[in-house]
């Protein structure tokens, strides 16, 4: 077997995400050119210290990004190639700060949605009014959203949790709207032989008609079909998350707004200003799908209430600072009136 299919087999077997597959394949690839083409089982602890090296040292890439990379060659050994090295945790692990994210205020959000319009704008609606990572709203199926009872549940989030989150109000009418486009596409493709979409695990295999079933259907599908290469149909998958990713990049633009926002931009917004408004943190660590809640408690450092919710005792002075003890120059001297000549 092939050196990358090795990697993906052995991804797929330990059912981690098909990012964790593209991601690992890709520093596998770079690992083998880095040291011209040479098979891994070639290769030993010291080559895999001078990649890494070389990341940091010559290409300057970020803590995090160094250690995926280390994580991906630690698969590579241990898992997919079964040569566990004997000095393979000698590795050091890059050292990263904490870094705080970025958060928009409330009029900033929205402003950012109103640059926004179609199925971007709706989508980014959910990642700020319901907290959701972009691919778990681009995932949604039409049966996992609840209307009645305002709910959304996000089937195998992030880490292969489920959860239930929660539907806003406002966005009840425009999701309305979405369910029957979704519907009318889809009794429109029955009619032609198709509304074939693709189902997880070995559902396709136990239960083949729920791939032509409306509750499967994606909430957000993509403009087109596409040849699944597993059986050879026309299947329709759901929107493709550049499509969001540009159309956030624009309204950020057109907004004005001097922060590098992003479509994550609006869950960490979702999360603070929940905090803001009072909310428990474990409610918040529910509807986020945080397995510890000190992921959570990052966002309580960003709450809008100055440094860590202090009041700057300069804020407690009653008077002004005396006009004599402040230079013309100073932000916080007043503008002197003329003095009236001799006479």
């Amino acid at each position: 077997m092939k050196l990358l299919d090795r990697v993906r087999r052995a991804v797929r077997a330990r059912h981690m995400s098909p990012n964790t597959e593209e991601a690992y394949v890709g520093w596998v690839k770079r690992y083998v050119r880095f040291h011209g083409t040479r098979h891994p089982m070639e290769l030993g602890v010291a080559d895999i210290t001078r990649f890494l090296t070389h990341l940091a040292l010559e290409e300057h890439v970020s803590a995090s990004t160094q250690n995926q990379a280390k994580s991906a060659l630690l698969f590579l050994y241990r898992e997919a190639l079964a040569r566990p090295l004997p000095d393979l945790d000698t590795i050091p692990k890059a050292r990263s700060g904490k870094k705080l994210p970025v958060v928009l205020t409330r009029r900033e959000v929205s402003i950012v949605l109103s640059n926004m319009n179609d199925t971007p704008w709706l989508v980014a609606v959910l990642l700020y009014g319901s907290g959701l990572r972009l691919m778990e709203a681009l995932a949604l199926r039409v049966k996992d959203v609840e209307l009645e009872r305002k709910e959304l549940t996000v089937k195998e989030g992030k880490g292969r949790h489920d959860r239930i989150s929660m539907v806003p109000q406002s966005a009840v009418p425009a999701l309305e709207a979405q369910l029957a486009r979704v519907r009318s596409l889809f009794e429109d493709e029955l009619k032609n032989g198709g509304g074939y979409v693709s189902l997880p695990g070995a559902l396709e295999r136990k239960s083949p008609s729920d791939g032509r079933a409306y509750a499967w259907q994606y909430l957000f599908p993509a403009s087109r079909s596409t040849q699944d290469p597993r059986n050879g149909r026309r299947t329709r998958h759901h929107l493709h998350p550049s499509a969001v990713q540009r159309a956030m990049k624009r309204a950020v633009a057109a907004s004005g707004i001097a922060k590098r926002a992003t479509c994550h931009t609006l869950r960490h917004s979702f999360a603070t200003h929940l905090l803001e408004d009072g909310y428990d943190i474990r409610t918040v660590q529910e509807l986020l799908g945080h397995t510890n809640v000190r992921t959570t408690m990052l966002y309580t450092h960003v709450l809008n209430r100055g440094g860590l919710g202090v009041q700057s005792p300069l804020d407690r002075i009653t008077q002004r600072p005396h006009p004599d003890n402040l230079s013309p120059e100073s932000p916080l001297a007043e503008p002197r009136p003329p003095r009236k000549p001799c006479p």
